[in-house]
């Protein structure tokens, strides 16, 4: 007698993202990026408060972000006001700003006794690390948000990234632009990253007369 071959049963695994905010991050709102750097301000953490405003005028990605040398962005005394960096991901050229205010906080935090003579802007407190970890940088912006009352699993490193660039592409329209600030090769990618609809497509063209 033949036996009946049933099938096999595979144990049912859990969905990796079971229970969490997929998809893209969203950007941080000025008043937002106001009340993270008033509460970092008042508790007197540099470190974070340079890395904070760096992330959002570099609109890097988090692997770009944490591995800056000092003397990528020091000459002397003085703080570069344009910085090129090559990205990890595409391994293109992309420049950035650093605005006054962001200038200033990297000259004190560089020349703090403790990170004198560092070569990296972002050191690690663990010896086997030159730089802090994406990781690492991932969970400070975890940090940051919940402190100001957001809800963490709707934001991330890629809300910094975003952050300023939704603010130029709201002031200009301009897709030109914010594709070379976030070092796209095609516009098409600005277009998605960015959530860019076809309302915000029409307004631009009804704003263009030839």
């Amino acid at each position: 007698m033949s036996k009946i071959q049933l099938p096999a049963i595979k144990p049912k695994r859990r969905p990796w993202n079971r229970g969490r905010l997929v998809g893209q991050k969203r950007p941080l709102l000025p008043k937002q990026v106001w009340a993270i750097r008033a509460r970092l301000e008042l508790a007197g953490n540099l470190c974070d408060l340079a890395l904070f405003k760096l992330a959002i005028d570099g609109k890097l990605r988090g692997c770009d972000l944490v591995g800056p040398r000092v003397a990528e962005l020091v000459v002397g005394d003085r703080v570069r006001e344009r910085v090129s960096v090559i990205q990890s991901k595409t391994r293109r050229p992309v420049q950035f700003e650093v605005t006054e205010n962001t200038r200033a906080l990297i000259s004190a935090w560089v020349n703090r006794p403790a990170t004198t003579g560092c070569a990296f802007l972002f050191p690690s407190r663990f010896h086997a690390r030159p730089h802090i970890s994406t990781r690492q940088y991932a969970r400070l912006v975890r940090e940051w948000v919940t402190a100001i009352g957001l809800e963490p699993s709707g934001y991330g490193t890629h809300s910094l990234r975003r952050t300023k660039a939704a603010q130029i592409y709201r002031k200009t329209g301009n897709l030109r632009a914010v594709q070379l600030l976030l070092g796209h090769t095609k516009v098409d990618s600005t277009v998605r990253y960015l959530g860019v609809e076809l309302e915000d497509a029409l307004s631009i063209a009804e704003s263009v007369d030839i």
